[in-house]
């Protein structure tokens, strides 16, 4: 059968005069005799028959808390064992995706240098290539100006080799990420970049200037920029979790608990049992965060442990927000009249005064009896009234009753 508490609609601290009310409204309800229309009313109000013999008789109902409470310990206790072994499986990808991308920026870095390298020997053997060049018109002229009518002309300047460098940037992207779409796109724009200085010196012009060769040798730099940017985003390396996910558990707190703000236990799933302080005005759903005292994962900080407070519920008193509510039964006679009686309050009793012509739809509230709340002060205790008869009939309040209701009559 479903869940007894989710079938009658009430809470899993809710005392036997509310479950019992519960299956009175439930089972009216959905009687088949009300519900002709409906195929399913029959067995809808078996089960809510069901929930409530079970939730009506405290052995059964401890039963089953304790087999809900174990439940749902092993689902806590798998759910924290998938979300280890995710973290677990991220941390490798992350420092498998790290160590590709150093690797690559390492290769990128040689090749880099291999480039430098061979850029500095070409420019020493141009270098030298004018030099000697310079020399030889030099020599050419003094011979000519030597001999009377020998035709002038230039000496031919010789052309240096332009020097072999390993794969470029573009190879290198090809090479180290495939044909993907983000490797194709860097690719392609390295390409363009070299069109265009070609298109800017094209072979036989004159050589590059200084600046020309300082742009030049400013774009390995970005082709590393660039590469650095697709490792990250191809190899999909992202930062491990700073934090491991936190722990959420329930502790069932007294009256008196809050009252005195006194320190409750908890036991976790794994064994482990804490101190829940309740200081600061705290009420029935609040959370207490108690920090780094949740899981211990390698590699992650630790996390929380999330602590749902749950005020029990007892027969003469029920907490709503930062008020404690109360039911005091009164005689007809006091309710008319008036008097001075004791209430019971969870710290012991207190003086009231009931005011004349009280009826049951009455409440009085006295005020800082109720919990602690969050600015220093304190809540009330409502007392909710409740006019009663006598056990056994009264002859004279009947006549009474009668003649108020039929008139006087001898």
């Amino acid at each position: 059968m479903r869940d007894p508490y989710s079938v009658l609609g009430v809470k899993r601290n809710a005392g036997a005069d509310e479950i019992k009310a519960a299956w009175r409204s439930k089972a009216k309800s959905i009687h088949p005799d009300q519900n002709r229309d409906d195929p399913n009313a029959t067995q809808r109000f078996a089960e809510v028959g069901q929930a409530y013999d079970m939730l009506k008789d405290p052995e059964k109902r401890n039963h089953y808390d304790q087999q809900r409470s174990k439940a749902e310990a092993r689902v806590r206790e798998q759910t924290i064992m998938q979300q280890r072994q995710a973290a677990r499986e991220a941390a490798e990808r992350a420092k498998a995706a790290k160590e590709n991308a150093e690797r690559v920026l390492a290769e990128l870095a040689r090749a880099e240098a291999e480039k430098a390298r061979a850029d500095k020997a070409a420019q020493a053997a141009a270098q030298t290539a004018e030099r000697s060049a310079a020399q030889a018109s030099t020599q050419s002229k003094a011979e000519k100006a030597a001999q009377p009518g020998a035709q002038t002309g230039t000496a031919e300047k010789p052309a240096g080799s332009k020097p072999t460098v390993g794969e470029g940037p573009e190879e290198m992207i090809s090479r180290i990420f495939g044909e993907s779409p983000e490797a194709a796109a860097a690719a392609e724009s390295l390409r363009r970049d070299d069109a265009g200085e070609r298109t800017d010196h094209p072979e036989g012009s004159e050589p590059q200037t200084a600046g020309a060769r300082n742009a030049a040798s400013t774009r390995p730099l970005a082709a590393m920029e660039l590469l650095t940017s697709l490792v990250r985003r191809i190899r999909g390396v992202q930062p491990p979790p700073e934090k491991a996910p936190d722990l959420s558990v329930e502790a069932s707190v007294s009256i008196l608990d809050l009252l005195n703000q006194t320190a409750v236990p908890v036991t976790l799933s794994d064994g482990r049992e804490l101190r829940v302080n309740l200081e600061g005005g705290l009420r029935d759903g609040d959370i207490v965060r108690l920090k780094g005292q949740g899981l211990k994962i390698q590699g992650m900080q630790r996390g929380d442990v999330a602590v749902t407070l749950r005020v029990q519920k007892t027969e003469k008193f029920r907490v709503e927000g930062f008020d404690i509510h109360t039911v005091l039964p009164i005689t007809l006679e006091n309710a008319v009249l008036g008097c001075e009686t004791k209430v019971e309050t969870p710290t012991g009793e207190v003086e009231i005064t009931i005011p004349p012509w009280s009826g049951s739809d009455q409440v009085i509230r006295l005020d800082n009896l109720g919990l602690p709340d969050t600015e220093g002060g304190r809540g009330v205790l409502a007392v909710e009234l409740r006019v009663l008869l006598w056990e056994k009939p009264d002859d004279k309040v009947t006549d009474l009753m009668r003649v108020m209701r039929e008139g006087l009559f001898l």
